[in-house]
């Protein structure tokens, strides 16, 4: 089992920069495959981005490509936020999966194991 712990989120600016962690607890997080997911009021669950077991492949949805990086160690999974904007306040969620790969199918919540309970963006303008 796997334990997932987010935090960093807060009120921000648009244009903003701002740093979630996911702390992972439990078994070794080394050989896991990780990903955030955000929802905002209203909307569906949505992929935001991933990486594999070794931090080294990652995928990232249209939305946030260029703008957000996702980076992993042996504790935690993170996600960089850089040019934030009203589009992106929502809840993020991260996730984490034994399978260590990404595959096909990567965007789609059923296949990641492990939920944390996820933090908190808002952007005020």
């Amino acid at each position: 089992q796997v334990a997932l712990a987010e935090s960093g989120g807060r009120m921000v600016q648009a244009g903003d920069s701002l740093k979630l962690s996911c702390v992972a607890s439990g078994r070794s997080f080394s050989s896991h495959a990780a990903a955030w997911f955000r929802q905002a009021p209203g909307k569906e669950r949505e992929f935001v981005a991933a990486i594999n077991w070794g931090g080294v492949v990652t995928y990232y949805s249209e939305d946030v490509k260029g703008r957000f990086t996702i980076s992993k160690d042996n504790s935690g999974v993170y996600l960089h936020m850089n040019s934030i904007g009203p589009e992106d306040a929502a809840v993020y969620v991260c996730a984490a999966k034994t399978d260590g790969t990404l595959g096909r199918e990567l965007t789609t919540a059923r296949i990641w194991n492990y939920w944390g309970l996820g933090t908190q963006v808002i952007v005020s303008s």
